[in-house]
């Protein structure tokens, strides 16, 4: 399945933040290149009852990615590379009343999916994530991880990618769908959540992998981090973000 010619268009008319209990869950995975981590993450959300539909939005493994996700009858869609893009894709090609967008390495638990559903149906909730915390940490730096995501969307309202972002399919069309942005498309996304309502955080914990502090270094790793961050709130070009991001 292509991603051409496919979108959710923004809905004409303001909606408020509905107040009932979704039930079903579409999970959207973007992947490039993950044969390693996605079969033990796709194990994991077999074990989850709410989620109806997993869908691969694939940017062009060259890898045993693709094959993988078929084998355990996931949707696959194929399309350019860039999380924003292909979770876009992803998106338009889901079912399910809650669209939760995945990291391919990150694990839920089997309470996850009730959490997320519970937390949607609060009051004025429009969009959430979970705790998260890392498996295997390289270093006592990348601990406390849990907090930190209590103390993130105290101060700037925002949940990062790695934890898993979830939100009603309803809102999301109604602010015309995922960024189309090759980075940062978890910053977008809640800056464009935020005038409709509260993001929160749902009572689970997730686990995503080290990989790549492990790869690069704790100090070199949060260094990046920041630059790019930093880079983003002084206007740079999301391009040139990139850039940065994958030297």
């Amino acid at each position: 399945m292509s991603c051409e010619g496919r979108d959710i268009r923004m809905r004409s008319a303001y909606t408020s933040p509905v107040t009932d209990r979704p039930s079903t869950i579409s999970v959207v995975i973007p992947t490039m290149n993950e044969a390693v981590e996605l079969p033990e993450t796709l194990r994991r959300l077999r074990d989850v009852p709410e989620i109806g539909e997993v869908i691969i939005a694939d940017g062009g493994s060259r890898d045993e990615t693709v094959d993988l996700a078929r084998a355990v009858a996931c949707r696959v869609v194929d399309c350019l590379p860039g999380r924003g893009r292909q979770l876009r894709a992803g998106a338009a090609a889901a079912t399910g009343e809650v669209l939760l967008f995945l990291h391919a390495d990150t694990w839920l638990t089997r309470e996850a999916g009730r959490a997320a559903l519970d937390c949607l149906g609060r009051p004025g909730v429009v969009a959430g994530g979970y705790y998260k915390v890392f498996r295997d940490p390289p270093s006592w730096l990348v601990r406390g991880s849990r907090a930190k995501c209590w103390w993130r969307l105290l101060v700037a309202q925002r949940i990062m990618a790695d934890q898993g972002i979830f939100l009603r399919r309803a809102t999301l069309e109604q602010i015309g769908g995922v960024p189309d942005v090759p980075l940062m498309e978890e910053f977008e996304l809640c800056k464009r959540l935020r005038p409709l309502g509260r993001i929160a955080l749902a009572g689970a914990t997730v686990q995503t992998s080290a990989r790549k502090f492990a790869r690069l270094g704790v100090l070199r790793t949060y260094a990046l981090m920041w630059r790019v961050t930093l880079g983003y709130y002084r206007g740079v070009p999301l391009e040139e973000l990139q850039r940065w991001y994958q030297r």
